[in-house]
């Protein structure tokens, strides 16, 4: 990335001075956090507003929990929770809208929307689709390190060399995504702080 300025439709994610905030916006009855938490459109849309006042730069809205244990959701149901929210973030905040799915019909919907960063837990992996909606949306893409589903990916997480095996799978998502035609200077990547990791591999990525 040249400068850790990174393409995004319509402008540039600016990476290169203080670290930025995401919020983390589920709009889901089942996430970890704060499934549930929103009765309505207007509530999801008026907390997103409310973190980008306490200091977030990114809203990340999320239509499917993927906790570990969790189970896929229908893409036209991701679609119908998470579009209004972000539709209502777009028109009133500067904030930087992300989108947390894995699927590309999710992907496309929400990008036309106002989103333009694509959030992928699976790294592209889960929907052979991904990679070429997001190349020709326009949008950064977050490579997210990921072992198994969430549905099965807590059960028996096991890593020998730790930060080797995370950097080449990672790598092995970045090059996937290239080869696809995504520009380089678009892609972040996320280590997975509790994907498929056990509680001493969190703590070695945190430190």
């Amino acid at each position: 990335m040249k400068g850790f300025r990174v393409p995004i439709p319509g402008g540039v994610l600016d990476l290169s001075g203080r670290p930025l905030l995401m919020g983390i916006l589920n709009v889901t009855p089942d996430s970890f956090s704060d499934g549930g938490a929103y009765r309505s459109v207007e509530e999801a849309v008026a907390r997103g507003l409310e973190m980008e006042a306490e200091g977030a730069a990114i809203l990340d809205v999320g239509g499917e929990s993927t906790r570990p244990g969790s189970h896929p959701v229908p893409a036209e149901e991701e679609i119908r929770r998470v579009l209004p929210v972000i539709r209502g973030l777009a028109a009133r905040t500067k904030a930087v809208i992300s989108v947390d799915t894995t699927k590309a019909a999710v992907a496309d919907a929400a990008v036309a929307a106002g989103a333009r960063i694509v959030n992928d837990t699976s790294a592209l992996a889960d929907d052979p689709g991904m990679a070429e909606a997001v190349r020709a949306s326009g949008a950064a893409v977050v490579l997210m390190h990921r072992r198994g589903t969430p549905a099965t990916m807590q059960e028996a997480p096991r890593y020998d060399a730790l930060f080797d095996e995370v950097l080449a799978e990672l790598t092995l998502r970045i090059d996937a995504a290239e080869g696809a035609g995504i520009d380089p200077d678009r892609i972040l990547v996320d280590p997975g702080i509790g994907f498929g990791k056990r509680v001493k591999d969190n703590l070695e990525l945190i430190r």
